[in-house]
């Protein structure tokens, strides 16, 4: 028993230090890499924003195929 909580202290340790160290810093990007990346960006919001609106257009014909297209009118 005081073998296995040796082991377990030991471990706690190590996880300990081995979560205070450091990474390197990533290397600075180009102004062609940033460029690139914007576009990336740009190009990933506007198929975002194209999926979104066919997804609407699906669910905008679902509801009207499935409730009449319309509130029923009332008889006076």
């Amino acid at each position: 028993m005081k073998k296995a909580l040796l082991v377990l202290a030991a471990g706690l340790m190590l996880g300990a230090l081995a979560a205070q160290a450091k990474l390197p810093a990533p290397p600075a990007k180009t102004e062609a890499q940033k460029k690139a990346d914007a576009d990336k960006a740009a190009a990933a919001k506007a198929h975002d924003a194209a999926e979104l609106a066919k997804a609407e257009d699906r669910a905008l014909a679902n509801y009207k195929r499935n409730h009449g297209g319309g509130m029923p009118m009332q008889k006076k």
